[in-house]
């Protein structure tokens, strides 16, 4: 799956990659997640635009979008038959300039964080789809959600899905709506080649979507994680620990 990606290639340097005519200047992103604004390519008039859609797809027939649960992710092996994704993948399609992921594994009992990118540390495109919701006062709002596929042999080590990328070559096929003929990108609904991506432990500090800095890529050593680990035990246990040492020298199981 996606829950969270960052963005930190310089903005001319995405725009040459996508092709769309705007030139936007933003910052660097190190932790974007569901429910930020979030950039799309998309194609309009026959020329590739940039835009803005709130992350977590909210399909046009909701009536309360408070009731709905957030669509961050849409499965590519069903993509084509659920209500909330069938009419999007046939006329609503975007690519998400990003370079790179966030993925969770558990290990030793806690979920212990990997940055995944490009093996070439190229910029990358996911697959998405988007909808815009319109709200019975009038009130219209752009929204998204990120293919994913089954994980290859390499990546299915730290989890099951992966997010969908298209190649720069297949930009153009994925981003034509102009049929609902959809046999063509069939096959750019799979998972990234063996080697094809990357992968390093992380700190816990990516935990906190209110961190957002460029610390948060950098590799982390065993003994790092290991002290990460000690530090986010429980405070009780620290607790008990001096009350044991302060007993009257009796053994004790706790």
């Amino acid at each position: 799956m996606c829950g969270r990606f960052v963005i930190t290639s310089a903005p001319a340097a995405l725009r040459q990659l996508f092709g769309y005519v705007e030139q936007p200047n933003f910052p660097p992103r190190y932790n974007v997640a569901p429910t930020q604004p979030i950039p799309i390519v998309l194609v309009e008039n026959g020329a590739r635009h940039f835009r803005l859609m709130r992350w977590g797809l909210l399909p046009s027939w909701v009536k309360d979008p408070k009731g709905f649960t957030l669509l961050i992710n849409a499965r590519s092996e069903t993509v084509l038959e659920k209500p909330a994704f069938k009419k999007a993948i046939r006329r609503r399609r975007g690519l998400i300039p990003a370079d790179g992921y966030y993925e969770w594994k558990v290990e030793g009992g806690r979920k212990q964080p990997f940055f995944i990118h490009r093996a070439d540390g190229a910029p990358l495109g996911f697959a998405a789809v988007f909808e815009t919701w319109a709200g019975p006062n009038g009130e219209e709002l752009d929204t998204i959600a990120i293919l994913t596929a089954a994980a290859g042999e390499d990546l299915a080590a730290l989890h099951d899905r992966v997010p969908v990328t298209i190649s720069e070559r297949d930009f153009e096929r994925w981003l034509d709506c102009r049929s609902d003929e959809i046999d063509s990108i069939l096959p750019l609904m799979a998972a990234p080649r063996i080697g094809e991506f990357a992968w390093h432990p992380i700190s816990t500090r990516v935990n906190r979507v209110a961190n957002d800095d460029e610390q948060l890529l950098l590799p982390i050593s065993a003994e790092e994680m290991e002290a990460e680990a000690e530090a986010a035990k429980p405070k009780k246990a620290t607790r008990k620990a001096a009350a044991s040492s302060a007993d009257d020298g009796q053994g004790s199981l706790f």
